[in-house]
C-alpha cells in the first residue's frame, strides 16, 4: 500500500513499478531467510530452535564492535560472546552444552544433526566446547576467540527434566562472510528511489518553466 501511494505520486512507470517491487521482494526473502539449520529468523531476532525448547540467540563482538547485535554472520575474528536467553522455563532446569566445530560438511545453512552426526568424532572438528550447565537464570553465556574467518557450525544441546532424551539444535556460523546480494538490493533501491526523485523533480521543473513561457 506504500509503494503503490509512492509510485502514485510520483507517477512512475509501471515498469519501473515492476523493477521496484522485485527488488523489495528480493530483500524481504533475503531477510525472511535469516537463519538456517536450528536457528529461525522471528521479528528481528533469531531463535535456537531444540524440538519444543526454544532460546533467542545473540552474538557480539566487543573488542572490534562494541554492543554491536549479531545472530550467524560475524564481521571478524577474536573474542565472542553468545548469549542464550531462555524462552523455554524448563531449559532452567536441564543442563544446556554449547559446541562449535569447523563446517567441513560444506552444507551451510542447511547443515543437520544428521550430518554432524556422520562426522562421527568431533573433537578433532571443535574450536570450542562447553559442557553440559544448569543455568537457572536463563541467561546462558560463553565467551571464546574465535580462531580464523570461515564457515563453523553451532551445536547446541539440551536435556529432558524426565528421562535421558537430548534435543540438538545445529545451525551454521559464518565469520568474516559478506552478503553482496543483500548489498547489490540494497544500493539497486537506493538507486532506484534516488532516480525516482530526481527524475519527478525534473519533470515538474520542466512543467514549471513551460507554464512561465507560456504566460
Amino acid at each position: 500500500m506504500c509503494c503503490a501511494s509512492f509510485c502514485a505520486k510520483f507517477r512512475i512507470p509501471l515498469i519501473t513499478r515492476i523493477l521496484l517491487w522485485v527488488l523489495l521482494l528480493i530483500l524481504g526473502q533475503q531477510s525472511a531467510s535469516a537463519g538456517g539449520g536450528g536457528i529461525v529468523a522471528d521479528e528481528g531476532t533469531c531463535v535456537v530452535v531444540m524440538d519444543f525448547y526454544t532460546a533467542h540467540f545473540t552474538a557480539y563482538q566487543p573488542r572490534s564492535s562494541d554492543n554491536q547485535e549479531f545472530c550467524q554472520d560475524l564481521p571478524g575474528t577474536g573474542e565472542t560472546i553468545f548469549v542464550l536467553d531462555y524462552l523455554h522455563e524448563t531449559l532452567k532446569e536441564v543442563p544446556v552444552s554449547f559446541r562449535i566445530i569447523k563446517d567441513i560438511t560444506g552444507l551451510e545453512k542447511f547443515v543437520r544433526w544428521e550430518d554432524v552426526e556422520k562426522l562421527g568424532d568431533l573433537e578433532s572438528h571443535t574450536v570450542f566446547y562447553q559442557g553440559p550447565t544448569i543455568e537457572v537464570s536463563g541467561a546462558y553465556r560463553i565467551r571464546f576467540d574465535l580462531p580464523a574467518k570461515g564457515n563453523y557450525v553451532g551445536i547446541v544441546s539440551a536435556g529432558h527434566p524426565n528421562n535421558n532424551k537430548i534435543y540438538t539444535a545445529v545451525f551454521p556460523i559464518r565469520v568474516g562472510a559478506i552478503n553482496y546480494l543483500i548489498w547489490l538490493v540494497v544500493f539497486s533501491v537506493a538507486g532506484l528511489i534516488g532516480y525516482l526523485f530526481w527524475n519527478s523533480f525534473m519533470s515538474r521543473s520542466r512543467h514549471t518553466g513551460g507554464s512561465e513561457k507560456s504566460r
